[in-house]
């Protein structure tokens, strides 16, 4: 009987060839591997830590493309409605406002602005637009407010500091340091401030204030201070003498500081001469009531 011959079983060539696959392919991954330790290595971080990174990123990614198509949806405002109502529910809600740093304004205009968040939720309440509303108000240098939960809003004041009064044709005017108008004052209550007059007079109070810190004896003494053609100042001192001081900032100190010194010795206010003249560099030229008059009399004798 004829034996008979299985064919089932690979070839010795293809067996071969199978073989040189599979040993190509383990070179190919062993230099791949070998190529991503190496640049793993110059990392300054593990490759776990680099996985973590790289979900980071996915999953940031993803959050931000979510909330950019909520944000085109309107569902954040929404969302911030829906929060704002349960705040409120909750007891969340403007029902008191505590205001300090107030001494010298009336505080009832600050309460005027404030009052108006009164009952709204706090979430609502806008702290910026409220900062900004104060600030109008002409004694208001700065102001802070902020959120003092559950119901109170609180407010901090910085007032200006009144500083001189401003001689207008119909109204004296309080001002602060800057010449920052703050509000209208009568004459009586104008007594023990520095009368500040003149076209222009109100933007040069802040180098009026340098100029009469260079004569510390005077100061106390200057009544009134008159900027004359926009360009210097006349001094009229509580005795009612008068100082005419030249242009230019270093000038007229100069001028005031020599003026300080010659009062000092020869006690020029409270005397005789009405006018001081200092316009003139290194020269003081004196004024005396009648004197003109008189020497005019003697001289036709």
């Amino acid at each position: 009987m004829a034996s008979r011959i299985k064919r089932g079983g690979k070839g010795v060539r293809r067996s071969a060839a199978a073989q040189s696959r599979n040993a190509k392919a383990r070179k190919a991954r062993a230099r791949t591997g070998s190529a991503l330790d190496t640049a793993m290595g110059v990392l300054p971080f593990t490759y776990q830590q680099w996985q973590r990174i790289w979900t980071a990123i996915i999953i940031g990614g993803a959050a931000a493309l979510a909330w950019f198509v909520a944000s085109v949806a309107g569902v954040p405002a929404m969302a911030q409605a829906q929060i704002a109502a349960l705040a409120g529910d909750a007891g969340f809600e403007v029902r008191r406002v505590q205001v300090t740093g107030v001494d010298r304004m009336n505080e009832l205009k600050v309460y005027e602005r404030v009052l108006g968040e009164r009952d709204r939720p706090m979430p609502l309440v806008d702290l910026h637009d409220l900062r900004e509303e104060l600030l109008e108000l002409s004694w208001v240098r700065d102001a802070r407010v902020t959120r003092q939960l559950p119901d109170t809003l609180k407010v901090d004041i910085v007032e200006r500091v009144p500083h001189a009064v401003l001689r207008k044709p119909d109204r004296l005017v309080l001002i602060d340091g800057d010449g920052e108008e703050l509000e209208p004052i009568s004459q009586a209550n104008s007594k023990g401030y520095l009368i500040v007059e003149g076209p222009g007079a109100a933007k040069q109070v802040a180098a009026l204030g340098r100029l009469v810190d260079a004569a510390p004896a005077l100061k106390p003494k200057v009544e009134r201070a008159e900027w004359i053609g926009n360009r210097r100042w006349n001094f009229t001192f509580d005795t009612g003498q008068m100082l005419a001081l030249p242009q230019g900032e270093d000038d007229s100190a100069a001028a005031l500081i020599s003026f300080a010194e010659m009062d000092g010795k020869n006690r020029l206010l409270g005397g005789k001469v009405a006018t001081f003249d200092m316009r003139v560099n290194g020269r003081i030229f004196m004024g005396i009531p009648g004197r003109a008059a008189q020497e005019l009399e003697t001289g036709n004798n």
